[in-house]
């Protein structure tokens, strides 16, 4: 069932929709550019590395590490219940993400420690987010 949380829908264009189309499939996708194969994200329309407008979408695993976080108080952000942990990801296959992590108290969280991902389901889209591995927190 899909969530009624109340987040503003992101905006999409042609750079984007492929992000949040894997999204809804349970899948996290970025830009590889097929110039160079650089991995890239956010997405956009030319590669940062050798300026390639040529790319393609390549599923990442979904695993990371916390780089960095911080606790939205106040105001509260549409759609989330209590503070916003809005954190940068660092994805094993080597770029950086900005998202959320939830399911965890963020007083205990710990810069470099493992994330994955998971998917929640909004009034017609889906948002990826970030949680510890359900192995960790003894969830199936």
């Amino acid at each position: 069932m899909a969530s009624t949380s109340g987040r503003p829908r992101p905006a999409t264009n042609p750079d984007t929709r492929f992000f949040w189309d894997a999204a809804v499939e349970g899948r996290l996708a970025v830009q590889r550019c097929s110039a160079c194969r650089a991995l890239r994200h956010p997405p956009g329309p030319a590669c940062p590395e050798c300026h390639s407008l040529d790319w393609e979408v390549s599923d990442v695993s979904g695993r990371g590490t916390l780089y960095s976080y911080t606790v939205l108080h106040h105001p509260p952000a549409p759609g989330f219940d209590g503070p916003a942990v809005i954190a940068v990801v660092d994805l094993d296959e080597g770029v950086r993400m900005v998202s959320n992590v939830v399911g965890a108290d963020p007083a205990t969280l710990t810069i470099g420690e493992p994330l994955e991902v998971c998917f929640e389901e909004q009034v017609g889209w889906t948002v990826p987010q970030f949680r510890r591995p359900a192995a960790r927190e003894g969830l199936r």
